[in-house]
This record gives structure tokens, C-alpha cells and sequence, in this order.
């Protein structure tokens, strides 16, 4: 009993001189209160045979039903497949914002470093839907920067996203444009936290640049990266719907038909809301075994883990 009053006014003494602290981190708490746990209590329904009649307590219970007839769908598996193939296609350019981060590191032109660091950065504020009208754009057949110049080179003329083998390159590299200088960010900032005097050591001891990369920047940074790669792999069945969508036609339906899109047809179009919630759920299951996997394997290689 005396513990636990201990403990009660130590929280209390921790509110108290800390108030404007927790204050700002109100907001935060309840954007994820309402937004990440509340819509929790909707996950009954890929359990039930929902109607909206009828609500969701009253609803009748179907067991495991809904993820019987996903797992038993003939496109199930090709599905699951295209989703994969994307999101490992992506995790292979994991690295990238790595390199441009060392690249822009070792940059010694302040103003220079900062114009690229600028145009980089720009993408990212790009909304999905101008990035997929500006790759639609470029990548059309008549009138689109890459079909005239394959045309000047001397080849033909092609309507690149109806190509379903093509779908998944346009994506990732799409994406790659979008992100990948808005991810360095995180790795700049480790960066920074290299002290000079290790660089100014190993330059005295006739270290190049490159030895200074291999052995002193990459080591520093290395949790961080483990972290990210933790968490990008916590994704790897997601994808986002709407680029998918935006960029998706009946022609190369066989390749970007994913999990997302799959759900969004369903849920929205059809009002199978039971369903697509089974779907998701089993999306989201995948996802946290993964990490699991992902974190536990860290832990014992790395020593480096989210917890």
C-alpha cells in the first residue's frame, strides 16, 4: 500500500512540474486515441455477418467465415502475390536514402548542399494525386516525354501502364522520386550526431573519405537504420491505396490488383463490410508477425530492437 502511494505521488510530482510538457502531447493522444484504438471496436465485424440494420451487436456471429471464403478465393493467392512483389520491390530501395544521406554529408558547399537538400525535399509535398497525373502525363502514348523520346531513338511508341509487367516498376520508382529525399532527414540527423573530432582523428591518421563513410558514419548510424528497416518490414503488406488506385486500369488489372484496392472494391463498392474487415484484419495480422519476427531476429544479431 505505502508502494503504491509512493508511486501515485511521484506520477502526481511528475504532472505537476512537467505540466506544459504533457500538455503538448495532449493532442497527440487524442488523435491516436480516437483515430488508431477507438475504430477497434469495429474489428468485431469480420467476425459477423454485419448489416447495418441491424448494427453491430445485434449482428449475427460467423465465426471465421469471412477469412475461410478470402483464403478459398481464386485470385486470393495472385493478390497477396502482386502486394508482395511491390512492397519487397520497395523494401530493395530501402538504401537509398541512405546513400543520398552520406552523399549529402560529404558535401562542403553550405549553399550548394542546401539548394539540393531544397530540391529533394520538394517532392514530397507533392499530393498523390499530382505525382500519379504527372507519371500518367509523362508515360503517355501520344503525347508523353518518354514515348518521344523512345520515338527519337528509334524505337516505338508504347501505352506503358496498360503493360501489367511494368505497373510495378512505375510505382516504386515513382516513389522513389517522391520520398526518398524526404527520408534522408532522419538519417542527416544521425549524422549530426558524429563527432568531428572522430573524423578529424582519422583524417590525421590518413583515413580518405570513403574509409571515414565505411568505418565511422555508417557504425553511427546503424541503429537507426535497423530501426527503420524494423519498421519498414511492419509494413510490408501495406501499400498506399490511393496511388495504387490512381495509376490502376483494366489493362493491367492482373498486376496492380493488391489487398488495398481489393478491400476498397469491396467494402465501399459492394458493401460487403464484413468481408473487407476480415481482409484487413488478416492484412494487419500478417504485418504484426512480421515485425515480431523482424524485431526478434534483431535483437539477437544486432542487439538492436523497438523493445
Amino acid at each position: 500500500m505505502g508502494l503504491r502511494r509512493g508511486r501515485l505521488r511521484r506520477i502526481q510530482r511528475r504532472l505537476t512540474n512537467d505540466w506544459q510538457l504533457y500538455l503538448l502531447v495532449l493532442p497527440a493522444l487524442v488523435y491516436v486515441f480516437l483515430f488508431h484504438y477507438m475504430p477497434m471496436y469495429g474489428v468485431q465485424i469480420a467476425f459477423k455477418d454485419y448489416s447495418t440494420r441491424m448494427g453491430i451487436w445485434a449482428s449475427p456471429w460467423a465465426g471465421l467465415k469471412h477469412f475461410e471464403r478470402f483464403l478459398t478465393y481464386p485470385n486470393c493467392w495472385k493478390i497477396i502475390r502482386n502486394t508482395l512483389s511491390i512492397t519487397l520491390y520497395s523494401l530493395a530501395t530501402f538504401p537509398l536514402p541512405i546513400l543520398v544521406a552520406l552523399l549529402f554529408n560529404e558535401l562542403d558547399n553550405q549553399r550548394f548542399k542546401r539548394t539540393v537538400q531544397m530540391v529533394s525535399y520538394a517532392p514530397h509535398f507533392v499530393s498523390t494525386v499530382v505525382v500519379c497525373s504527372i507519371v500518367t502525363l509523362f508515360l503517355d502514348r501520344s503525347n508523353g516525354i518518354i514515348n518521344h523520346l523512345i520515338v527519337a531513338l528509334g524505337g516505338e511508341r508504347n501505352d506503358w501502364l496498360s503493360v501489367p509487367s511494368m505497373f510495378s516498376d512505375i510505382y516504386v520508382w515513382s516513389g522513389v522520386w517522391q520520398n526518398t529525399g524526404w527520408s534522408t532527414i532522419i538519417y542527416l540527423a544521425a549524422l549530426s550526431g558524429v563527432s568531428p573530432e572522430l573524423h578529424e582523428a582519422a583524417r590525421i591518421d590518413g583515413a580518405s573519405r570513403l574509409q571515414i563513410v565505411l568505418h565511422i558514419n555508417l557504425p553511427a548510424i546503424a541503429p537507426t537504420v535497423i530501426t527503420m528497416l524494423i519498421l519498414r518490414f511492419g509494413q510490408v503488406m501495406d501499400l498506399g491505396f490511393e496511388k495504387i488506385y490512381l495509376l490502376q486500369n483494366s489493362l493491367n488489372l492482373d498486376a496492380s490488383q493488391v489487398i488495398a484496392t481489393y478491400v476498397y472494391e469491396l467494402g465501399v463498392r459492394s458493401g460487403q463490410f464484413s468481408y473487407s474487415s476480415a481482409i484487413g484484419l488478416f492484412n494487419t495480422v500478417i504485418n504484426v508477425i512480421l515485425l515480431l519476427i523482424v524485431n526478434q531476429v534483431s535483437r539477437k544479431v544486432a542487439d538492436i530492437s523497438l523493445w
